[in-house]
Parts: C-alpha cells; structure tokens; sequence
C-alpha cells in the first residue's frame, strides 16, 4: 500500500509505523541526490511556513529555511524575543492565527505540551525541531547517516550505544527509532541520569516485537564492545543554570567518549553527535568550564574521537537538511 502522510504532524515518531519512517528516508536520500546533481524540483512553491523558536539554533534555522527555499517555499522565522508565543498570546491561539496564513508550522521550544497544543489547534502539519522530549527529525538524518556508512537499507541488527544523560531528547529519540527499527540500543550513564521509566517501557515493549533491544548500563568500560555506532550529545545546554555544571560533569566524566570506548567498538563503528559539541577549548564556554574546574575543554567527547575518521558528525549535520526536506514535503505534498 502507498504511504501517504499528506496533513500529517511529525512531532514524535511513535506516531509513525515502521513503513512509514523508512519511506520518509528513502524520499530524503532522493532529494539529497537530486540537490547534488543540480536536479532539483520545486514542488512546494507558492507555499509558506513559520518558523517558531522559543529556542534558537544556527544548524536547525539554516536547516529550514534552506530546505523551506530548495522546494519552493518561502518561510517566516520567529525568534525567541519575536514569536511572544505563551508570553502575550497562548499557544492555542498563535496556532489558530498561523495556520490560516501558513501551510505549516516548525516549532522548536522547551517544552512537548506547547507543540502538542499547537498541532492540535493549527490545523496544518506542524513539525518538531527539538522539544525536551523528543527529536524527530534529528533521528531522521543519524538513521540515514548509518544507512549511507555501512551501505545499508535497513539497520535491524545495528548496535547502538548511546553515552551521556539519558533523560531528555536525545536519549528519548534514540528509544523510540531503535524500537520501531530493530535496532540493538545499550544506554550508558550513570544510573541517576538513566530514562523515565514509562516511555523505557513503551520503547522496549515494541522493541519486543520488532526483534531489538534496549538494555541500561553503568559499565562504561565495555558497554561499546562491538558496537557498530557510538553516539553522545552535550551535556551541558545553553540556558541552564550553572549551578548544575560541577555535578554534571562529575557524574558524566566517566562516560566521556574517547579512543578506549572507540577501540572496543567494531573497527568500522562510525561515531555520531548532535551538536554543538565540547571537544576542545575553542568555545566561551568551555573556557569557563577550564577555569572553574580545569581540564582542557574536552567533556562529552575528545577532540581525538572528534576530528578521527569514524567521526560522520559533519555527514549527519547535512543529512539533517534533507531529512528535515522530506519531512515537510511528505505532509504538505
């Protein structure tokens, strides 16, 4: 049978069969070639988008808007001081008003109930570009990234550890696409930054029927024996209070990606990750970090691991771009 996702939201991809994910991949590996080859429809024109953010972001604006302009679109962003989403008008109305203007809506903001209510009010497809639970899309292109590393079409089977704290959108993510895709996950952290218990449950309920896994682990020491990804985010986001930096870092130091986690992998075991990244003491913040607690900058990854050749960090980052295509074309088209 035929997928079609025209009018739909992609705010989490539970909502999203087995099928369905592969088809939304399959359609961002056309587009990327289209893009370089030069062959490039516009098949979305006339058409136009908003672009709200209650939390910015360089790599996912430039994302969108590229992504809103290569099919046709033309798109407003909102900022953070701009939108005054939640703060002169709810949510619920801002919604009501940019969907009789827009074809769609992209959101990305702290909090999965202000895009729920969205969706729920827009009446056009609205999509996730980051919330505290979830990112869709992100997964979208680190699926594709494997996919396009080890000349694969389906990554049942695929061993995937994740180090870092695991109780937000990233570690949420990879719970979820793992499960719908059979995919093998170990989740290595310290047990108190370990996932909420209900959606753990949920994901390792499909992962069940699906043929993979998700299992949790302190060891540190062996959890990326014969991995074949290895992926980590920040651990520390713009905006938190610093106050948490000390402890957050001593909890996670254990669980930095470095060429001993690398070396117990399999030999052509790629490494993933977001961005931003604190690899070096290239950023203000890092200087800060060495400052108040030393050490070189280096936190959730070594520059080693960073700049090495497993690294695909800068393949994921542009698999982003036509992942994020697919997406909008797929619920608008």
């Amino acid at each position: 049978m035929a997928i079609n996702l025209k009018g739909r939201n992609f705010i989490c991809l539970l909502d999203f069969t087995r099928e369905e994910i592969y088809y939304l991949l399959e359609l961002s590996a056309t587009l990327k070639i289209a893009k370089q080859k030069g062959t490039e429809k516009q098949p979305l024109k006339g058409y136009n988008i908003a672009l709200l953010y209650q939390k910015d972001s360089r790599r996912t604006r430039s994302a969108f808007e590229v992504a809103a302009y290569d099919l046709g679109m033309h798109s407003t962003y909102f900022g953070p001081t701009g939108s005054q989403i939640a703060v002169k008008e709810s949510i619920s109305d801002t919604a009501k008003v940019l969907g009789k203007i827009y074809n769609g809506i992209q959101f990305r903001g702290y909090k999965q109930t202000d895009i729920e209510d969205l969706a729920q009010n827009a009446g056009v497809p609205v999509w996730n570009a980051l919330t505290d639970l979830y990112h869709p899309t992100q997964m979208l292109a680190d699926i594709m990234t494997i996919q396009e590393c080890k000349k694969i079409k389906d990554v049942k089977g695929i061993k995937f550890v994740y180090f870092g704290d695991a109780r937000f959108n990233m570690a949420n993510s990879y719970m979820i696409i793992s499960a719908k895709l059979g995919m093998n996950l170990v989740i290595c952290s310290t047990k108190n930054l370990w996932p909420y218990p209900q959606l753990l449950k949920q994901c390792q309920d499909i992962a069940q029927e699906t043929g993979g896994s998700i299992t949790l682990t302190v060891d540190y020491k062996t959890a990326s024996k014969d991995a074949d990804v290895v992926a980590t985010d920040v651990w520390i986001s713009m905006g938190e209070d610093k106050k948490i930096w000390k402890q957050r870092i001593k909890d996670l130091i254990p669980y930095q990606v470095n060429k001993e986690k690398m070396k117990i992998a399999k030999p052509n075991a790629i490494f993933l990750h977001c961005l931003p990244s604190f690899h070096d003491d290239k950023t203000q913040i890092a200087q800060e970090i060495i400052k108040q607690y030393g050490g070189t900058g280096e936190l959730e990854v070594t520059d080693e691991v960073f700049q090495s050749s497993a690294s695909k960090i800068f393949q994921q980052s542009e698999n982003h771009l036509h992942t994020i295509k697919a997406v909008m074309l797929a619920t608008l088209k």
